[in-house]
């Protein structure tokens, strides 16, 4: 209950101080491509739940519904804001919504996508389903784009068993340092 207050109060916080690099990160989506400004994403969040994860559109609207490390060239597929935008995680900026509608929280496993059938399978033996879906997690801040799948489920299960309130305010502290650095972010 107290980290869903603190996700409340930290995402309206966020989205007050955060709401003109949202609208000028929407108006660059929408004068750089064709397409809708938001995509919204089938996700995987809690108990294995299905819920639509919104993102500012950084890839064309022709690319396969594949995690983008799956493609055989991604940069084939940016659009001409796309690299900038996930680089520097700002296409990450409509997940606060998720936040606030209970989706996800701010700390806790990133959410698969709905056909990731692997690593769904193994956080569910993990038992890491049974935890929201996070902005950031302990995988994210230990490896990003870079782990394998069973390093980052095995991360992902760290987290599980070992979440509190301090974890969790170090792991936003690490990931706003590692998105400044940039750090494994490959595409």
């Amino acid at each position: 209950m107290l980290k869903r207050l603190f996700d409340l109060f930290l995402a309206l916080m966020a989205s007050l101080f955060l709401i003109l690099p949202l609208v000028v990160v929407a108006v660059c989506v929408k004068l750089t491509s064709r397409g809708p400004i938001v995509y919204w994403s089938d996700r995987v969040g809690r108990n294995n739940a299905i819920f639509k994860m919104p993102k500012f559109r950084s890839m064309r609207i022709d690319t396969p519904a594949v995690a983008t490390h799956l493609l055989s060239n991604p940069d084939q597929y940016l659009t001409p804001i796309g690299s900038f935008l996930r680089k520097s995680s700002l296409d990450e900026l409509p997940q606060l919504w998720s936040i606030l509608s209970g989706d996800m929280s701010f700390v806790g496993p990133r959410p698969a996508l709905y056909n990731q059938h692997d690593l769904i399978a193994l956080r569910t033996e993990k038992q890491v389903h049974t935890i929201p879906p996070g902005l950031t997690g302990w995988a994210q801040i230990n490896g990003r784009d870079e782990l394998p799948i069973p390093v980052k489920v095995d991360l992902d299960a760290y987290y599980l068993q070992h979440q509190s309130f301090m974890l969790d305010l170090r792991i936003l502290f690490l990931t706003f340092y590692k998105v400044v650095r940039r750090d494994g972010v490959t595409h």
